[in-house]
């Protein structure tokens, strides 16, 4: 790999890592929120409820359509969180 696919491939790794720092911001832990479980900022909605609704076959679309203010990233980053934490 020359050096102008080098610099790409870093530059392509940086924009992932802000992505997902970007995607952890979406989650908060507070003591009075939800007992400090991890929940989308600004719900009371935890990340572990997001990720059962998944896996018992909701979809992302009906997610977002029960829960309005929900966007496409809050759900991602409650994947993420789950990886990552």
């Amino acid at each position: 790999m020359g050096s102008t696919g080098a610099t790409f491939a870093l530059n392509h790794q940086i924009e992932g890592l802000m992505n997902e720092e970007k995607l952890l911001e979406r989650i908060i832990l507070n003591p009075k929120v939800m007992v400090g479980k991890p929940v989308i900022r600004g719900t009371r909605l935890t990340v572990e409820y997001i990720l059962n609704l998944l896996a018992h076959g909701a979809t992302a679309a009906t997610i977002r359509e029960e829960y309005t203010g929900l966007e496409d990233a809050d759900i991602q980053a409650c994947r993420f969180y789950d990886t990552a934490i």
